[in-house]
């Protein structure tokens, strides 16, 4: 196999192109990442995610952002409809909340499954705030730190047991940002002990897991002005104070919370300590210069993203239809969006 580049790209469309094909032969990035563009029905999501193989020589993984609610790639008619997370929490209550969305996940996991994908970018421990940005808020799992582990682990187990590896977001907490980091940068001004607390609380249980995704987001207590996906200081966080070791992915680099160029963007986050540069659009000029400045996996980079790729493993058996009677009970009934 080709030496890896340090990156996971999107595609243009629903139909993998000879052009796109070549450059990915040639870029052989570590993954690729799927959004709505992407999907028309299932044969055409399960060529597709072929196709994507087939053009790198190897299983890459294929990531998503299957969440439920408005974070959701996948829809009716072929796919379930899922309520945002935080209102899925309230439906079922404390002591029900955990293996709903355990349930959920595993339902979700067997529809990837199906069409080629072995990667979702989810849970969240982020914690919700009142002032967390709407675009961020519905997604979350609770306000305190112990509610949000006890979902984030059930997701995480619910995912894997589906033959789906988990990616946890965002590290190391978005839940204080007040403004929508696809846009602008978020800044929080909370002390570091706030932080450590209650923001970076949630993330340490969930710190064995294999993939991890960055907050665009600043945190003033550590560093002035670099967003945590550019800072040193917030990488050592994640890994020393939080505990993480795992491969470690940029949020998309294409957002308009980052600033610079976009190649720019690449180099600053793999020299912060990213591992993964996450790039979404499809758009080639930019992926030519993401790919040329991401540089290829090596050192502990390698070694971590080789380890998030030996938890792969297959299915569990699943009944769904007793699943899906499991969480309807769980539910009342209501279960989808």
């Amino acid at each position: 196999m080709a030496r890896l580049s340090a990156t996971i790209l999107g595609c243009e469309g629903p139909h993998l192109s000879p052009d796109e094909a070549r450059f990915f032969a040639e870029a052989q990035p570590w993954g690729f990442i799927l959004f709505a563009r992407n999907i028309i029905d299932p044969a055409q999501l399960l060529a597709l995610t072929s196709d994507l193989r087939a053009a790198v020589g190897w299983d890459a993984p294929i990531l998503i952002d299957q969440e439920g609610g408005r974070v959701q790639r996948m829809r009716p008619p072929h796919w379930r409809q899922w309520r945002p997370a935080l209102d899925q929490m309230a439906q079922a209550g404390p002591a029900r909340a955990a293996r709903a969305m355990h349930l959920r996940a595993r339902l979700i996991a067997h529809e990837l499954r199906a069409v080629g994908i072995d990667v979702n970018c989810m849970p969240l421990a982020d914690v919700a705030r009142e002032t967390t940005h709407p675009i961020l808020k519905n997604r979350l799992y609770g306000t305190e730190p112990d509610t949000v582990i006890g979902a984030g682990r059930a997701v995480a187990a619910g995912l894997m047991a589906g033959g789906v590896l988990p990616v946890l977001k965002h590290l190391p907490g978005y839940g204080l940002g007040e403004v929508d980091s696809h846009l602008t940068l978020p800044r929080v001004t909370a002390p570091l002990a706030e932080l450590q607390a209650v923001d970076f609380a949630a993330f340490r249980p969930l710190a064995h897991l294999p993939l991890g995704m960055t907050a665009h987001i600043v945190y003033e207590a550590v560093e002035d002005d670099l967003p945590a996906t550019f800072s040193p200081g917030l990488i050592g966080m994640i890994r020393d104070e939080i505990g993480f070791d795992g491969a470690l992915m940029t949020d998309d680099l294409s957002m308009g919370a980052l600033p610079g160029p976009i190649g720019r963007r690449a180099a600053r986050a793999r020299a912060a300590g990213c591992d993964l540069i996450l790039h979404c659009n499809g758009e080639r000029a930019e992926m030519e210069l993401v790919v040329a400045e991401a540089g290829a996996l090596d050192g502990a980079s390698l070694a971590r993203t080789g380890r998030a790729l030996a938890c792969r493993k297959q299915p569990e058996p699943l009944d769904i239809e007793a699943a899906e009677a499991d969480l309807a009970d769980l539910l009342d009934g209501e279960v989808y969006g």
